[in-house]
């Protein structure tokens, strides 16, 4: 960390990696019959209710929701099938114009690092599908919570100490992200990829990570 230094702090999946994409195609794989945006959207309902239960490692909570969502939805989970979600993670793609934009911000002086409610191994092979590197990702274990509580953004400014009004987050979800950046008086950059609506503040609101660069460096000038 330098005086001076720009950090853009990164939400991963939903925002970096197609986190829907990656789901939704498990959920088709194993109920081939059922409505899939149907099950998505009871999914995404389901998800942080189990997370509330503390930072239990992101594996098992893919695997409890997907069997909470079967029982809620009257369907039968292979045996074997609770792991479905983990066992795909890695294979998950990042978003087209991900790793050309992110390219494009190192190369103008920006630190990346990520703060991900995913466990170290899911993130290693993610940041290898995106092909750029950040300087860290901060996972639910080093933050001792999950996202939208405070541990990962109370993690990175102790690691790396930006400066004052230094430091964006970009992030795609209005509930793990956007409310806690403004809790904490972080400028944010709300990915808006599922053209939702939110009262939640933002300094900048994109539909794609597509001119990123230049709407960081307009909030916070080199």
């Amino acid at each position: 960390m330098g005086a001076g230094d720009r950090y853009a702090t990164f939400d991963c999946y939903g925002t970096l990696i197609d986190w829907d994409g990656g789901i939704g195609g498990e959920l088709g794989r194993l109920w081939p019959d059922a409505d899939r945006e149907a099950l998505l959207e009871r999914y995404h309902e389901i998800e942080p209710r189990v997370q509330l239960g503390g930072p239990i490692p992101y594996r098992e909570v893919l695997a409890e929701s997907l069997r909470l969502l079967a029982e809620s939805e009257g369907l039968e989970l292979p045996p074997g099938g609770e792991g479905a979600l983990g066992e795909s993670l890695p294979r998950w793609p990042a978003f087209a114009e991900v790793p050309g934009e992110l390219a494009e911000l190192r190369a103008r002086g920006w630190k990346l690092v990520i703060l991900t409610n995913s466990d170290p191994d899911f993130i290693a092979a993610s940041i290898e599908r995106i092909g750029v590197p950040f300087e860290d990702a901060i996972t639910a274990d080093r933050a001792g919570s999950y996202k939208p509580a405070h541990g990962h953004f109370d993690r990175f400014r102790a690691v790396h100490a930006p400066e004052p009004n230094r430091h964006v987050h970009v992030a795609a979800s209005a509930f793990h992200d956007l409310g806690p950046a403004a809790e904490l008086g972080i400028p944010a950059v709300w990915i808006n990829r599922l053209d939702e609506a939110s009262e939640h503040p933002r300094a900048a609101e994109l539909p794609t990570l597509a001119g990123l660069a230049d709407t960081l460096d307009r909030i916070v000038p080199a």
